[in-house]
């Protein structure tokens, strides 16, 4: 009842970012607070708890005596685990905060079993599956997308990566060992390049909310969704990059001491390890090479949607501004 109930600390908005988003520290370190794999071992009870909590703080009411640091630690498990645009709870294997964790053990195993076709497309499968989670779950959920827009989605980027990982992989039979070893990732990044638009299309054909700077819709903009969409792809191949394309150069080295030749056993969840390593800090750093609330000056606009704000709100709105997705 709200006789139970404390009003909020004066001027606390726990809605405002705590790091200023307009630079690449500030976005680094939000990111690295709401990618915090350690927000997965979270119990649903209180991931309800600290939506009930953020919410509640939003009305303007919280429990007595809550502390501005326990309102802050709510609202992290909030945006670890909750869409940004619904408010839904998300998948568990969808979360960004699952990005360490999974993505660890995916990509150690494809730069581990690379040497096979079958072990290629296996793991290729297996870390489209994956990816085709992440992609829908983290999709601007303003978008519908029907079931049979996944599958297609999901079909077309499977088989882009396999068709890639194969392909290089009987090309590079004969080339220097290290070569074949960057393969994984040239099929993660052409993957990457149809699976988001694809997952994303409704974005792309519908167009994306887009409102002035004070939140006010104004309409739908398909330029906008392939900007966010753009921006997504090239976090999501430098997320990748560097345990795909630094490790295997590590492991060529390590693998040949008689030490290493002596436990090849451990080959693989040592890759998993230092993939873990990598990911650590590659996923915030990654999210956080463009702002989520992404920008988009009014004259690069749709010419239809321009002359409609002009009309409405004269020269008052120059920029507007939509949720990229992640």
């Amino acid at each position: 009842t709200h006789t139970e109930m404390a009003t909020v600390p004066l001027g606390f908005n726990i809605d405002a970012p705590r790091w200023d988003q307009s630079t690449f520290v500030g976005r680094l370190k939000h990111f690295l607070n709401i990618t915090d794999p350690r927000t997965v071992l979270v119990p649903e009870e209180e991931l309800d708890q600290a939506k009930a909590l953020v919410e509640g703080c939003r009305a303007g009411l919280v429990p007595p005596g809550s502390s501005q640091e326990q309102l802050l630690y709510a609202k992290k498990l909030y945006d670890s685990a909750f869409h940004p645009d619904s408010g839904e709870k998300m998948n568990l294997i969808g979360r960004m905060s699952f990005q360490v964790p999974g993505g660890m053990a995916l990509t150690g195993c494809m730069l581990q079993f690379y040497r096979t076709v079958p072990a290629v497309v296996f793991w290729q499968w297996v870390n489209q599956s994956f990816n085709a989670i992440v992609n829908y779950t983290n999709r601007n959920a303003a978008s519908p997308i029907s079931l049979r827009q996944i599958g297609v989605a999901y079909v077309t980027a499977t088989s882009t990566a396999l068709a890639t990982a194969v392909g290089l992989n009987l090309y590079t039979k004969r080339a220097p060992r290290l070569l074949a070893r960057w393969v994984p990732f040239a099929a993660v990044a052409a993957a990457n390049c149809v699976n988001i638009p694809m997952m994303r299309q409704q974005e792309i054909i519908n167009g994306v909310t887009v409102t002035d700077g004070d939140n006010n819709e104004l309409g739908h903009s398909r330029r906008a969704a392939a900007k966010g969409i753009a921006q997504v792809v090239v976090s999501r191949i430098t997320m990748a990059a560097p345990g795909m394309i630094i490790l295997p150069i590590i492991m060529e080295r390590l693998e040949k001491f008689p030490f290493m030749q002596r436990i090849r056993v451990l080959h693989g969840p040592l890759q998993v390890l230092l993939c873990g390593g990598f990911l650590l800090f590659m996923v915030p750093a990654a999210c956080a090479l463009f702002p989520q609330r992404c920008s988009l000056a009014l004259a690069d606009l749709e010419p239809e949607l321009r002359d409609s704000i002009v009309a409405k709100h004269g020269d008052k709105v120059p920029y507007v501004y939509f949720n990229k997705g992640l």
